[in-house]
């Protein structure tokens, strides 16, 4: 997956368990968690989790698909 300046997943531990955090960057000084799911048993399934669902927001933001679905739709 190619980096994004917008979103971004971040992962944070809880007790035994890890949390996934997919952040939007709105300024260069201010960050708001999009999306967020805990009770991941390992580092790895949140990051996976994290790193899916950044690249499903990756592909609605993109604005030719976006130009396309509403096409489609008329």
């Amino acid at each position: 997956m190619k980096p994004s300046k917008k979103y971004n997943c971040q992962l944070v531990q809880d007790g035994a368990g890890w949390t996934a955090e997919v952040v939007r960057r709105v300024t260069s000084k201010r960050s708001v968690i999009t999306k967020s799911q805990a009770g991941f048993a390992s580092e790895t399934e949140a990051l996976a989790w994290g790193q899916h669902e950044v690249a499903a927001l990756l592909k609605t933001t993109n604005l030719k698909e976006l130009a396309k679905r509403r096409a489609k739709d008329k």
